[in-house]
């Protein structure tokens, strides 16, 4: 295990239907009763509570998605090549449907997607090897030490941590960079617009095979994808909605990434994220995911 800890640090995811009751031709008078109003969660409120429940910044800023310009590079370990080379494929598909640029052929891996027999050893090898590149000293970079320990102790099948960069317009950081005092540390806006973006520097699937043996390559593919262009939220409840985040819990309700899943990702990369408030630019999202999602349900009904 430790020679492979070691290759890995180098490279630092109703109806209710009741019988009917005839009435007889002979009753006297039927029984009126008052009307039964059956209400259901309007899609726009579905849409609202899974955008919420899943998007997981770090605490105090808004969400992080890859810059356009520089893109991802898609690096799978610890798989025979053809398996590699098909969940490294699938997902830079999906990044490029969002409009990311990605690498080329031997370019240095921003996503790293780790499959293993012992997901908590790799976790928490490459922590230790490289704290700094999981949990960096500045404002933003991540996610919680309590959510970094889930990360680490945790038995899920599939794993994944983020690390982000609030910047500024032109790229530069927007935060005081540790050992690097004079660093510009960028201000502007108004009190609800910021020239802030919050972006993704690296991502680290982990998926552990023991536990994953009744999805496809597929599956691991589109999940991974969702889980890396995304700050996902890994205790989120989302059975109740079609997400490939239930694929471990039930392979066979969905067999890839949904609509619901792309016009999730969609909604991140096609928002204009700005809104200084945290809350604000998820309330965002939720707008123009169900403005995607509506639209379908439309052309869906003129098609039947």
């Amino acid at each position: 295990m430790s020679r492979r800890l070691a290759t890995l640090a180098a490279l630092t995811a109703a109806c209710l239907a009741g019988p009917a009751l005839a009435q007889e031709a002979t009753e006297p008078e039927a029984t009126r009763v008052d009307d039964v109003v059956v209400s259901g969660t309007t899609l726009r409120r579905q849409v609202q509570v899974f955008v919420t429940a899943v998007t997981a910044p770090p605490r105090g800023h808004g969400p992080a998605r890859w810059n356009a310009r520089t893109g991802v590079c898609v690096g799978v370990v610890n798989l025979r090549r053809e398996a590699a080379q098909v969940i490294a494929d699938r997902v830079s598909e999906v990044a490029a449907d969002l409009g990311l640029r990605v690498g080329e052929p031997g370019c240095v891996a921003n996503v790293v997607i780790v499959a293993t027999d012992d997901a908590r050893a790799v976790a928490t090898g490459l922590a230790d090897r490289s704290p700094l590149a999981f949990k960096p000293r500045y404002s933003g970079s991540s996610r919680s030490r309590r959510a970094l320990a889930e990360f680490v102790e945790s038995d899920r099948p599939i794993r994944w941590w983020h690390v982000s960069m609030p910047t500024a317009e032109d790229g530069t950081p927007a935060v005081r960079l540790p050992g690097n005092p004079d660093a510009p540390y960028v201000r502007g806006g108004t009190r609800l617009r910021t020239t802030v973006q919050n972006v993704l520097l690296r991502a680290y699937v982990i998926i552990d095979y023991d536990q994953v043996e009744a999805l496809s390559l597929g599956q691991l593919a589109d999940y991974a994808a969702f889980v890396a262009f995304a700050q996902i939220d890994p205790e989120a409840e989302t059975g109740g909605f079609p997400t490939i985040l239930n694929a471990v819990a039930d392979p066979g309700a969905t067999p890839g990434l949904t609509s619901w899943d792309r016009d999730y990702l969609h909604a991140m990369y096609g928002s204009e994220l700005h809104q200084r408030r945290p809350n604000a630019q998820i309330s965002d999202m939720a707008g123009m995911m169900f403005r995607r999602q509506d639209r379908a349900d439309r052309q869906t009904d003129r098609s039947d």
